[in-house]
Parts: C-alpha cells; structure tokens; sequence
C-alpha cells in the first residue's frame, strides 16, 4: 500500500521525469534533425523544406508550387539513406577541406599556447609573492570580464604594426594570452596546500620542479577543463576571422556555412554534421574532467 506521501512523491518524480524528457528532446530536436537531414537525397531535402518544387522532368527546371509542398516538412526519416552529400562535401567542395585544417589549426595552436602561458601565469598568481600581485590580477579580471569587441580594435592596431593583418598568428595569439585560461587555474590552484610546495622546497626543488612535477600533475582536471572551453570557443570564431582575414582561404570553417547557397540544403546538412563532430566527441571523451575542473576551480554557474 502506498501512503499519501509516497504516492505524492512518486507523481511529482514522473513529472519532473516526463519535463525534463520533453525539454531535453526540445533542444536535441535540431541536432536530430540535422543528422537524419545530412543522409536524404537533395530532391527530399528540396521537398521538405522549400515551399518551391523543381520540375525534374523538365529540361529547363522550370519550378512550380505544389500544393504538397506549400509548407515545411519536418521529416526525420529518410525516403531513402545516402551519402551523397558528404561525398559532395568532402570530395566536392575542396574549400571545405581547407577551412576544416584553418580550425584545427587555429585550435589546437591557441590551446597549446594558452594552456601553457595560462598555467604559468596561474601558477604565479597562486603560489608566489611579488610586489603588485593582487592588483595585476586584478587586471586581468577586468580585461576578462570585458566583451571580446572591445578588445577586437586594439588587437586590429596590434596585428596591423606587426604586419599579421590577413593571417592566423592575428587570432592565435590574442587567443593565446587570455584572461580566462589565467583566472580559471588560479582559482583551482589557489586551493592546492602550501605545504606541498614548502615540502618541496626543503627538499631543495625550484619553482620550475615544483611547478612540473607538483602542480601540472594536480591540475590535470584543470587544464583538461580549459582545454575543452578553449576548443570550442575558437573552434567556433566568427568576428576575429572576418575583421583580420582578407583571403577567403585562410577562414576557418566557422564562416563555411554561412557562404553555403540557398539552394545547396544538403550540403548544408552535411557540412554542418562534420563541423559538430569534433567538438562533440571531445565533450564526449573530456566531460567528466570539465566538471571536476570547473567544480574544484570555484566557478558557479
């Protein structure tokens, strides 16, 4: 028998259950639906989602509206599976291929380097004394809290004096030295004990041991956290590249989809697929260490 409590209990679980499912199914919705979109046929996609027809059995193409046609159909099933729109992504679309490499490059170059200056720094800020500590970190709160428009001008005035208008290095190294690489692993190394470091240095170990040997192995979920941040928000630059880069082909593929022809919906589909992938398996793959390391570096959300 089921008390009133545990009757009460149990409805309220299987609400919050049959909410949580709906609006989870919600915000997976487009995801779902452009991976099931990515394996249809042009001619489907054109039929679903266009409210014009083309005539195929006309030489001309002569389009037509058709009443089946006058509204868009959110399919998720295909008539019939294919691959031909990632062939026409892959193969097809050359640039595509180029920009893919242009963010892998910028990524993995700005996480590398902010990674290590980032920890430094960090390591720094947390374990040693120096005159004005307090106050250059607080600095680079402001800088961080500062929308990155407007820092976008004088990293343009920067970039132009060096001459690296129109090439990577304008966005790796703004990216590079980074506020919030530094503020994220201070926070978390500020709680690593002093007594690890003191033991050390009775030892007679330096700070470069210390900070080798002791705090990079103890901030490993730290790091793996930034890293994951790092790579999604420069696997997903936008503004940098159009204001800094003048060669088309030197854009990342973040600018890809955006110059994708109205009438190329699969090839939109498909390229959109590849271009969540990377991003997703390494959320995937890093998820339980970008919770630790943002939980432990005092972050709330």
């Amino acid at each position: 028998m089921w008390s009133y409590k545990g009757k009460k209990k149990l409805v309220r679980k299987i609400l919050l259950t049959i909410i949580t499912a709906v609006i989870s199914l919600f915000f997976a919705f487009p995801m779902i639906l452009t991976v099931t979109n990515s394996f249809m046929t042009e001619n489907e996609i054109n039929s679903n989602y266009s409210m014009i027809a083309l005539n195929n059995d006309t030489n001309d193409k002569e389009q037509k509206i058709l009443n089946d046609n006058s509204y868009v159909k959110l399919r998720i099933i295909p008539d019939m599976v294919t691959l031909k729109q990632y062939y026409n992504v892959l193969i097809k679309q050359v640039k595509f291929l180029l920009m893919f490499w242009n963010s892998v490059k910028i990524a993995l170059c700005v996480i590398s380097g902010q990674v290590i200056v980032a920890s430094m720094a960090a390591y720094a800020f947390s374990k040693m004394e120096f005159p004005g500590r307090n106050k250059l970190f607080l600095i680079y709160i402001i800088v961080m809290l500062m929308p990155f428009q407007v820092t976008l001008l004088p990293n343009y005035i920067i970039s132009d004096i060096f001459h690296l208008i129109d090439k990577h290095e304008s966005i790796i190294f703004p990216g590079v030295f980074s506020a919030f690489g530094v503020f994220l692993l201070r926070q978390f190394m500020m709680d690593i004990p002093k007594e690890y470091i003191e033991a050390a240095m009775i030892d007679g170990a330096n700070h470069f041991y210390i900070f080798i040997k002791i705090i990079v192995p103890l901030s490993v979920n730290a790091i793996a956290a930034l890293t994951i941040l790092v790579f999604i928000d420069n696997w997903n630059l936008v503004e940098q590249p159009l204001i800094l880069l003048k060669d088309q082909l030197k854009e990342p593929l973040s600018l890809y989809l955006s110059q994708i022809n109205f009438n190329e919906k699969g090839i939109a589909f498909a390229a959109s697929m590849i271009y969540m992938i990377p991003a997703l398996l390494i959320f995937l793959y890093a998820e339980s260490h970008l919770v630790e390391g943002i939980k432990n570096s005092g972050i709330k959300g």
